[in-house]
């Protein structure tokens, strides 16, 4: 899924502190979070707090980026979605009547996104009827309100005007932006990435696989909701937010982990490139030209163990999803592959030419029992979502 931006406006309200907790649940959802605060927000909260969530410039005053002139445009049009929270009355009742005196309000005023708005402050002030005017004012616009919650209030009074609850917030944002959360509470396991089998501690077998796929699926299925766990062979790629990573080198020792991680899981995603031989004897020490050539010339190779087969032979009500990569014949030879491996989905690639291996798009064919769908090129994380979607379908 390609990424997706949410500015986060902050206003002065001692529930400021609850939107750390709104940044993190959207970044382990795979969001980019960009944070704008008034000047009364920064009594409760310090800037830095959300450059440090973040890792990004945190927006204040309307001059205080001096290499941007029009801050509040560049700012609106970078989001996919605006939500402010907590919004105090004063920031409604700005917003809903177009008032634009500040940083966060211009680029309210500025944007084109999905405005989402969680209102926070004391009881009375809730339900004065101005404040019930300018948040139904609101909605007419299209503007989402999140209604704030009834309890103990900050200023000692009692009823409703609390900050809703921050899994509440983040679910709203999410659905806003079209993120699907339909592996809630399913464990995945990916395989990805080459494995790579000594010859002598120097040398290795192994092939061309970047990664990429087998992390953009561990991406795709934890901003989904998935508890997921990466077996990874060696690549050069940072850990996906929220999912647990587990590394390995050889196809023996992926076999161990993908069977631990498979043991619990609903759905096993096996993406990894997976060397189909490994040498029968791994010497001690580096072999030499002259002193090893009989050694050099002719290594004994052994078969690796099948890990798709071997952990679809028990998985019983689980899903497997494999993966094909030929260089011809393509269907013909996923379709027999989703036969003999017991999967029940096969993706299939043609390789070769920079097709496929560390490239950031590919073009694939999705095999099951019903049939060979081919699908147009697309972005690796795009084809996640595509995989992620049937393999979805056919979960009990």
């Amino acid at each position: 899924m390609e990424q997706k931006t949410v500015l986060i406006g902050v206003t002065g309200c001692i529930a400021a502190y609850k939107t750390c907790e709104i940044v993190r649940g959207l970044q382990k959802a795979g969001v980019r979070c960009k944070v704008v605060m008034t000047e009364h927000a920064t009594q409760f909260v310090g800037p830095l707090t959300f450059r440090s969530l973040t890792h990004e410039p945190v927006a204040v005053g309307l001059f205080d980026n001096p290499s941007d002139p029009i801050h509040h445009i560049s700012l609106a049009q970078e989001a996919d979605l605006f939500l402010i929270a907590p919004c105090t009355a004063n920031v409604l009742a700005k917003v809903a009547n177009g008032i634009a005196d500040d940083l966060l309000t211009t680029t309210a005023l500025s944007t084109t996104a999905p405005l989402v708005i969680a209102p926070a402050m004391n009881v009375h002030m809730y339900e004065n009827p101005a404040t019930i005017y300018n948040m139904g004012k609101l909605e007419a616009r299209g503007v989402r309100i999140i209604e704030a919650g009834s309890g103990y209030l900050a200023c000692g009074d009692v009823g409703r005007g609390r900050l809703a609850d921050v899994s509440d917030i983040v679910s709203v944002v999410l659905a806003e932006l079209g993120i699907r959360r339909n592996l809630e509470g399913r464990q995945v396991m990916v395989t990805a990435g080459p494995t790579v089998e000594p010859i002598d501690p120097v040398r290795y077998l192994s092939n061309h696989s970047s990664g990429k796929m087998g992390y953009a699926l561990a991406r795709a299925a934890a901003v989904r909701g998935a508890r997921v766990t990466l077996v990874s062979g060696p690549v050069s790629l940072p850990k996906p937010e929220g999912v647990r990573v587990v590394q390995v080198r050889t196809a023996c020792e992926m076999l161990a982990a993908a069977e631990e991680a498979f043991a619990v899981a609903d759905l096993g995603v096996f993406a990894a490139a997976v060397a189909d031989m490994r040498p029968k004897q791994v010497a001690a020490h580096k072999l030499k030209k002259g002193e090893s050539d009989s050694a050099l010339s002719c290594i004994e190779l052994v078969r690796n163990p099948d890990i798709l087969a071997t952990c679809a032979a028990s998985k019983g009500r689980r899903v497997i999803v494999g993966f094909a990569a030929e260089t011809d014949d393509v269907v013909a030879y996923a379709k027999g592959k989703l036969a003999s491996k017991g999967a029940d989905l096969i993706v299939a690639n043609e390789v070769g030419e920079g097709k496929v291996f560390g490239a950031d798009s590919n073009q694939a064919w999705l095999i099951d029992a019903h049939g060979a769908e081919q699908l147009p090129l697309m972005s690796k994380d795009r084809l996640a979502d595509v995989i992620l979607d049937r393999a979805v379908s056919l979960l009990p």
